[in-house]
């Protein structure tokens, strides 16, 4: 009798193990290219609690922890070189610490590319042009850039896309299949098209005021390759019908495991983070595994 039962503990626990590793393991994903993976570094990642930083030291420390797609901010400088930083202003050049590096007159004006590079984000860390991503997608075969134009007015865009194509080019033509932009309404898609045909192309719905129908339309006519939402934007009737025709949907910035498994219950497939990692997204919750 009391083999039988420990026969029977033993295999309860065994069963138990067996599912908690199943769980808790990453998917596997149905999609390739970009979408292949489930978290996107937002403005390259965070780095020692450092938000918006866009710099090299931000996405060696993310990269090294498993993500390959990252997002990055870009501007045109003063002299019109295309470098990655989030905005222009005091406020943000004190938020990374470049303050005491910079003359005060410059701290709300937009620097020259020189100034730029030289100017350290909290007095250690590297910023990035465009020339220095296209050095580490070109290092880093596997690495997907998803572009955050911060200038997006036509003649801005024209500008910018430009010089991404033609640096791409420049440097090694297949690089482009690895840059994914992301635009902000709907005659963007036109507007980038003229310049060069991207493999994927997502849509951002921040600044937008077209209806979830809309959005839905869009995506199936163009073949988008995935929508980007908020958190306020993001609603189960709008997922579940790009997931009908084949479109996933990715929310930002969610830094909170519990956060990302309430909206992969909505069938949300993919988050921005600053800091989360690649499993984080692919791991399956109890709530999750029996479909609630």
């Amino acid at each position: 009798m009391k083999k039988r039962t420990f026969y029977y503990i033993a295999l309860i626990l065994g069963l138990s193990i067996i599912l908690i590793v199943t769980l808790f393991r990453p998917q596997a994903s149905r999609y390739e290219g970009f979408r292949a993976h489930r978290m996107v570094a937002h403005a390259m990642g965070g780095i020692e609690g450092l938000t918006y930083s866009n710099s090299f030291e931000a996405f060696e420390a993310n990269y090294a922890k498993g993500t390959r797609v990252f997002e990055a901010d870009l501007l045109l400088s003063k002299d019109d070189e295309l470098i990655a930083r989030h905005e222009w202003g005091e406020s943000f050049t004190k938020m990374m610490g470049q303050e005491k590096v910079m003359d005060p007159g410059t701290h709300a004006a937009v620097w020259t590319f020189e100034e730029f590079k030289n100017a350290k984000i909290m007095g250690k860390y590297e910023p990035l042009s465009w020339d220095d991503i296209l050095d580490l997608m070109e290092q880093h075969p596997d690495m997907y850039l998803v572009t955050d134009t911060k200038q997006i007015e036509p003649e801005e865009i024209d500008q910018i896309f430009t010089k991404i194509v033609e640096s791409a080019k420049q440097k090694d033509p297949a690089l482009l299949e690895r840059i994914v932009p992301q635009i902000y309404y709907q005659s963007m898609w036109d507007a980038i098209e003229d310049i060069y045909p991207f493999e994927s192309v997502i849509f951002t719905l921040y600044q937008t005021h077209d209806s979830d129908d809309e959005v839905v339309r869009f995506a199936k006519e163009k073949g988008l390759a995935a929508i980007t939402m908020s958190e306020t934007r993001a609603n189960e009737n709008l997922v579940s019908a790009l997931n009908k025709i084949g479109v996933p949907s990715y929310v930002h910035t969610i830094n909170d495991p519990k956060t990302i498994l309430k909206f992969k219950r909505m069938g949300v497939y993919g988050f921005y983070t600053d800091f989360l990692e690649e499993d984080d997204a692919g791991r399956v919750g109890w709530l999750e595994y029996l479909g609630l």
